[in-house]
């Protein structure tokens, strides 16, 4: 179990971009399970939409493609040191099925299907109530900071 704390020490975003609560479960190498509270006063909402709240499907993969950084780096065995960012490179096969609304809790799992010269793919996706909401196959590379 990791707690936002912990997160901070593998992931370089903060409020109001870190989209991860906490880590129930890691298997390095494998997979990791995740979760993220939504709240209506998240600044999202001021604008998405006024009248009908509903959470951006983009940072439900960003929210994903946080999940595949912490599960990366601790399959390394590493915590960033500022000389290496983790970029999303890649989505494929994103579908979304419901939206996510205030109220909703995010639950993510994310599962390594590939690690190749600091390449990695993952299978992802996010439930709410244990229905699968998105998913979305994501391609993440490890690259040195200029």
């Amino acid at each position: 179990m990791m707690n936002v704390t912990d997160i901070f020490d593998y992931l370089p975003h903060r409020y109001p971009f870190l989209l991860v609560d906490r880590v129930v479960e890691c298997v390095e190498g494998d997979y990791l399970k995740a979760y993220k509270n939504i709240t209506f006063n998240e600044p999202q909402f001021t604008g998405h939409f006024p009248n009908h709240p509903i959470f951006p499907g983009v940072m439900i993969i960003e929210a994903m493609a946080q999940c595949t950084g912490i599960l990366a780096f601790r399959s390394m065995n590493v915590k960033p040191d500022g000389s290496s960012m983790y970029y999303l490179a890649a989505v494929d096969n994103c579908r979304f099925r419901k939206p996510a609304i205030p109220g909703d809790r995010l639950d993510f799992e994310v599962k390594t299907t590939g690690n190749k010269r600091g390449i990695w793919r993952f299978e992802c996706t996010t439930s709410v109530d244990g229905k699968v909401i998105a998913s979305a196959d994501l391609l993440c590379a490890e690259r040195k900071v200029i």
